[in-house]
């Protein structure tokens, strides 16, 4: 069999498969201890027939000498150790065998009537020695895989022998539990050389929890606790724990349903309180593996990343505030994206049956079995409580989460001097560093064992040597990549520790790392107790909205609720309307991070326009920093205001830098494509009339860089054709951009965008993503280059519209939005000065009707909400039609009054506040001045100019 393999000698087999390092441990006779190991296990390998199974089972009787052998090594290990490690090496060589199998498939060698047949025939007839002469890196990380298991189970042993009476007395309520019955290894990820937490099962059903590493820093967290639910009185608990020298046990924390409502409130009060505790002491990666909802409690089982450090000081101030937040506890919504949707991996998250990304074998346990990517349920969780069966949502229970918070909040604060009193215990413990993402980590464990990297140490070390990418410029990660790569050999995930007290950082084999780390761990502890404060517990309060808000459910593009009569409305004068404003703008300015001429937000972002996350803000127009600064620009211009105008300057910094990374990785600037809103489009229209604004020089040379990396996109990309993301929102913006700062590289552009919109075949209704928004952008590309082919597209891509606008005409609860609603299509329709209106085709009176008599809307944005269908009529009264006016002005007084009562409610889940401009507070506010300035400030959703009236026509024909 495997007539393929490469003739090599028996004493020199094993050579591909070692890396070129100094530290690869050798036996005695000059081969690695993994290469002898699996020589005497094949050795006396014979032929014999599989009894029929899972297809895993059949890898596992493949490789059943290396099982015997590992065995043999000790012979207290059990039916439980062999099957576990026969699962993992069926794991580990599944991909090559199956490479192997199809191999056999096509040569004719295999034997059987059915698939199935073939499939034990191969089973049957693999040759480990051939295998592994082909494979020398499949051999090596199955003969480690057996050494380490082998050790780490003996090791466990000898410790539960040495300390079974105290975890009786401690764990067991001094009840002899009787013999072990089962041992299930292989309880997370593996470290320090096959190492893992493990579930003790004894005769009578009892459980315990064994880790292989130091249980002090819950021990004493343990202490902690109880000293601040003294305080706090919510009645928090952790497991009991029995610790030793380098490792320890735990209670095991059954998963119990809720009885009542009340008890899944008292669970998030809990949670809420535990949140502030672990907020201040810089706890991370507390996602929903570590947290079990024991009914009515949050009990954490896991507490390694206390005093977690960071790694470096980020750039962006809102990075660095997100990075020091409560988000960083990773108990709050933790959304990964992913090619089947959104999860929620954060301690509230977990969704049950939720799909995540993974791999599945198709035709398993044939001879056609081959490897596919598929949605996967997630493994059930148990942080969630339950009642009736149920999973409570944690957005429900939003009001006692943030009520426990505070509670917890208040206690650190108040008693802030025993807390730095208290610190000093953990001074010289043991804590976990986690520099990346462990699925990073996963995932390289994962692709490395597919066949290619399988044939020699090089070809593995090129997947491997991906970290260096991951890396970047950081020096504290590029300093670990060696030791990172020396445990992914080994195929555990890498493990550092620090001390809380310390800035060195130790290995998983005990290697000391002096000075690695920027500041220690209980410094930085420190200085957050030392800063606790009201607006700080504000801000935190506020990101566990976001963070709730971000739980991933359906978005909707349309306009939500109406508010709740009566409102009475406001008297709306433009000073009334500017003092708004400025209302809005202090509250853009509160919720700023700012550091060394830097600003800029965390928000929640629609990302991929399906999901929110929250987030340091990026620099989209629609909910980035140009759109904020967009707001705030306009609003210094028209008040005198200084400080918004430099706010507005300062929020521009990172700019340079973005445009740089554009210039020099095409795929980037490529990603973000050329629309209005999302893409190069919408940055370049922000920059063109900040310039002007802030009267800028220097934000005109970064324009024409922009300019430049926006037309490299267009040469290569293939974008949608709408507006928000696609060519139509390049062409609005050109057009726009021409316009404001008379470069003629933007009037090429929008020949470009006009010319590919040309054969396009826009989907969809609605101005954002629809026809509508791509004929209104040709119509005024026609108008500008006097081309009638644009105008004739124009006006097919619009009539194609036209059943949308009486479709929404004709429903009582109609969309009225901007994007996707009634107010984006009498805009589209009706917005271009020199194009008569047609009253009769668009049924204008009976739009504006509807538009101006539905009920004020709770959202006031820009996007769905109020203000959006505003601009409509402002349009329209801008215009001249006799009806507009009027009924712009009584919408303006309802929006007012929407102010006064309700504060200034954003288009985001919830209408948590946020600083976009689409979505958020600067749209809000930019709406607010367009009502009381309308011939000052120019409409953002029509991506005007002041200049708009005027184009520089002949430079765009």
């Amino acid at each position: 069999m495997f007539a393929s393999a490469v003739d090599r000698s028996p004493a020199t087999w094993w050579h591909s498969g070692v890396r070129e390092n100094p530290h690869e441990p050798v036996a005695p006779r000059g081969r690695p201890s993994w290469a002898a190991f699996v020589e005497r296990a094949t050795a006396t390998a014979a032929r014999a027939d599989f009894a029929g199974g899972s297809w895993d089972e059949a890898f596992a009787f493949a490789l059943r000498p290396l099982v015997r052998a590992a065995l043999e090594r000790d012979r207290r290990l059990g039916a439980d150790f062999a099957r576990a490690l026969g699962g993992r090496l069926a794991r580990l060589a599944a991909r090559t065998l199956v490479l192997e199998l199809n191999l056999e498939r096509l040569a004719g060698r295999l034997v059987g009537d059915t698939p199935e047949a073939r499939f034990t025939d191969f089973v049957g007839k693999v040759d480990l020695s051939a295998l592994f002469a082909k494979y020398p890196v499949l051999a090596r990380l199955l003969g480690q895989a057996c050494l380490h298991a082998v050790e780490a189970h003996s090791e466990l042993l000898n410790r539960f022998a040495d300390d079974r009476r105290e975890i009786v007395r401690t764990l067991l309520d001094g009840r002899d539990p009787g013999p072990v019955a089962h041992v299930e290894t292989g309880r997370g990820d593996l470290h320090a050389r096959g190492r893992s937490v493990a579930v003790l099962t004894f005769a009578d059903g009892r459980r315990v929890v064994y880790k292989p590493r130091s249980v002090a820093l819950h021990r004493e967290f343990a202490g902690l606790l109880a000293w601040f639910d003294g305080h706090a009185r919510v009645g928090l608990r952790l497991p009991r724990v029995v610790a030793r020298s380098g490792h320890g046990w735990l209670e095991f924390v059954e998963h119990e349903p809720c009885a009542d409502v009340a008890a899944v409130s008292r669970f998030y009060h809990r949670l809420g309180a535990l949140t502030a505790l672990l907020y201040v002491v810089d706890s991370t990666d507390m996602h929903y593996e570590n947290l079990i909802a024991a009914g009515d409690q949050p009990v954490l089982v896991d507490v390694e990343t206390l005093f977690h450090p960071e790694t470096g000081v980020p750039a962006d101030p809102a990075v660095r505030a997100l990075a020091r937040s409560v988000h960083r506890t990773a108990v709050l919504p933790l959304v990964l994206l992913g090619e089947h949707g959104a999860l929620d991996v954060g301690g509230v998250g977990g969704d049950r049956g939720f799909p995540v990304d993974g791999a599945a074998w198709l035709h398993a346990g044939t001879d056609r079995m081959r490897l596919v990517r598929r949605p996967a349920p997630l493994a059930p969780a148990h942080n969630r409580p339950v009642l009736d069966g149920v999973e409570a949502e944690p957005s429900d229970y939003l009001g006692a989460l943030l009520a426990g918070f505070r509670v917890g909040y208040d206690v650190l604060c108040d008693h802030r001097d025993e807390l730095l009193g208290s610190l000093g215990r953990f001074a010289d413990l043991p804590v976990r560093f986690v520099p990346r993402m462990t699925s990073l980590y996963a995932t390289l464990l994962d692709e490395s064992t597919h066949p290619d990297a399988l044939r020699g140490a090089g070809d593995r070390e090129d997947v491997l040597r991906l970290l260096w990418d991951d890396s970047g410029d950081s020096d504290v990660l590029r300093s670990l990549v060696p030791h990172e790569l020396t445990d992914l050999w080994a195929g555990d995930v890498p493990l550092f520790t620090t001390q809380p007290s310390s800035r060195d950082a130790w290995t998983a084999d005990g290697e000391r790392l002096p000075g690695l780390l920027p500041v220690s761990g209980l410094d930085a502890v420190v200085a957050k107790v030392l800063a606790l404060d009201e607006v700080d517990k504000h801000y935190q309060q506020w990101l566990i909205s976001a963070a709730l808000a971000s739980r991933p459910h359906p978005v909707e593009h349309r306009t939500g609720q109406a508010l709740p009569a009566p409102l009475e409305p406001g008297v709306p004068d433009p000073q009334r309307l500017l003092v708004a404003a400025c209302g809005v703008a202090d509250e853009v300015l509160a919720h700023a991070a700012t550091s060394a001429g830097r600003v800029n937000w965390v928000g929640l972002e629609l990302v991929d326009d399906r999901h929110w996350a929250v987030s340091a803000m990026g620099a989209g127009l629609s909910n980035g920093y140009t759109g904020v600064a967009l707001f705030l620009a306009q609003l210094g211009r028209l008040t005198g205001a200084e400080r918004y105008l430099e706010f507005a300057r300062e929020a521009l910094a990172p700019v340079p830098a973005l445009l740089d990374a554009f210039a020099r990785d095409d795929e980037l600037a490529v990603t973000v494509g050329s629309g209005a809103f999302h893409g190069l489009g919408g940055i370049c229209y922000a920059l063109a009339r900040l310039a002007n604004l802030l009267d800028d020089a220097e934000i005109t040379g970064w324009l024409r860089t922009a300019l430049d990396v926006t037309a490299k996109v267009e040469a290569v990309g293939e974008d949608p054709a709408n507006l928000v993301e696609g060519w139509a929102g390049g062409l609005a913006a050109m057009l726009a951009v021409r316009a404001e700062s008379g470069l003629p590289a933007a009037g090429a552009l929008a020949r470009a965008y006009a010319d590919r919109l040309l054969t396009a075949t826009p989907g969809g209704d609605g101005v954002a993503r629809g026809r509508a928004g791509v004929g209104w952008a040709l119509l005024r590309y026609s108008r500008v280059s006097r081309d009638q082919r644009y105008g004739v597209a124009g006006r097919a891509n619009l009539r194609a519209d036209q059943a949308l606008k009486q479709r929404l005409l004709d429903v009582a609860e109609a969309d009225h939005s901007w994007c996707s609603g009634l107010a984006g299509a009498v805009l589209a329709h009706a917005a271009h000065p020199d194009q008569p209106v047609d009253t009769h085709t668009l049924h204008l009176d009976r739009c504006l009707n509807a538009l101006a008599v539905h009920d004020p809307l709770r959202d006031l944005s820009l996007c769905h909400g109020e203000l959006g269908v505003v601009e409509s009529l402002t349009v329209l009264a801008e215009r001249g039609h006799s009806l507009a006016e009027a009924m712009r002005t009584r919408r303006a007084g309802l929006v007012l009054g929407a102010l006064d009562q309700y504060g200034a409610r954003c288009g985001t889940p919830g209408g948590v506040p946020s600083a976009g401009l689409l979505t958020g507070l600067s749209g809000i506010g930019y709406g607010l001045l367009r009502l009381g300035f309308p011939e000052r400030v120019p409409s953002v959703l029509l991506l005007d100019t002041p200049h708009h009236r005027n184009p520089h026509e002949e430079n765009t024909r």
